[in-house]
């Protein structure tokens, strides 16, 4: 907090990927009261294949077949090509059955 006045400093490392519309969520849940200044600090290679599928029996064992843990190399591909306007390999409906009717059509 900056003496005399009502103003607060928090200093914070946000990805880059997840600062798009930082901004404007701050505003709209302050009504406006408070103002976000992002300044680029660094940047970092994330470790994890964003195209890795289980492969080994052990693989299998501990991530189980479809490997359903969030890879962040991965969401952070996709939300990209969405901003983009570009392809995204991704299900919309994972689990669904065929809706039935009561009724048989004549």
């Amino acid at each position: 907090m900056k003496e005399g006045t009502d103003v607060f400093i928090i200093k914070a490392v946000l990805p880059v990927a997840e600062s798009f519309g930082f901004a404007d969520e701050i505003r709209k849940r302050t009504s406006g009261l408070a103002s976000p200044q992002l300044v680029f600090s660094h940047w970092e290679i994330i470790s994890s294949d964003p195209f890795w599928v289980p492969t080994t029996e052990e693989e299998y064992l501990h991530f189980g077949e479809k490997a359903d843990a969030e890879n962040p190399a991965r969401k952070y591909m996709n939300a990209v090509r969405k901003r983009k306007g570009l392809y995204v390999e991704e299900k919309i409906v994972e689990h669904a059955e065929k809706q039935r009717t009561l009724s048989r059509n004549k």
